[in-house]
């Protein structure tokens, strides 16, 4: 579970940092916990981490924006991962992925203005006899169809916040 970047401590960053010191690669690896820890890696943390760690905060942004893995925006509260494999590729994933974007009105690594759904396209979740696949917060939808995709959202808009 992620927590709130507003919960954040200089001592986390400190704690985390100490952990990978002196280790090889060790920012990486940071970034990763930071990003566990968060959800993303808010710019209030890459500014003490840049302090804790004696490293310029460009250096730590080269970093995050070279590897997909790390978001500088918060993630929505359901995370929706599109399988684009071949199995589901070629069982209509396209057309998923095109249905999600139309009612959420986002693009790929994006997430709506609420803050409710973030979507990202994936390359397989490995459960390609289920194709086409979607996952949302690691929930999977199998042999999903276009038709399909409303319903899916719509059990996720109604939940209580």
């Amino acid at each position: 579970m992620t927590e709130s970047p507003t919960r954040f401590s200089q001592q986390d960053i400190v704690d985390i940092a100490a952990k990978w010191k002196d280790r090889q690669g060790s920012l990486i690896m940071v970034l990763h916990e930071i990003q566990n820890k968060y959800g993303y890696v808010p710019r209030p943390v890459s500014l003490a981490l840049s302090a804790v760690l004696d490293i310029p905060l460009a250096r730590i942004y080269e970093v995050i924006t070279f590897y997909n893995y790390f978001k500088l925006e918060p993630p929505g509260k359901y995370n929706i991962a599109v399988c684009l494999g071949t199995a589901c590729y070629l069982k209509g994933a396209p057309e998923i992925l095109g249905e999600i974007k139309a009612l959420l009105d986002i693009e790929e690594g994006e997430t709506t203005r609420d803050g409710l759904f973030h979507l990202d396209p994936v390359r397989c979740l490995g459960c390609c006899s289920l194709a086409p696949v979607i996952s949302v917060n690691g929930k999977i939808y199998g042999r999903v169809k276009k038709s399909d995709v409303m319903g899916i959202l719509s059990e996720y808009q109604k939940k209580p916040a």
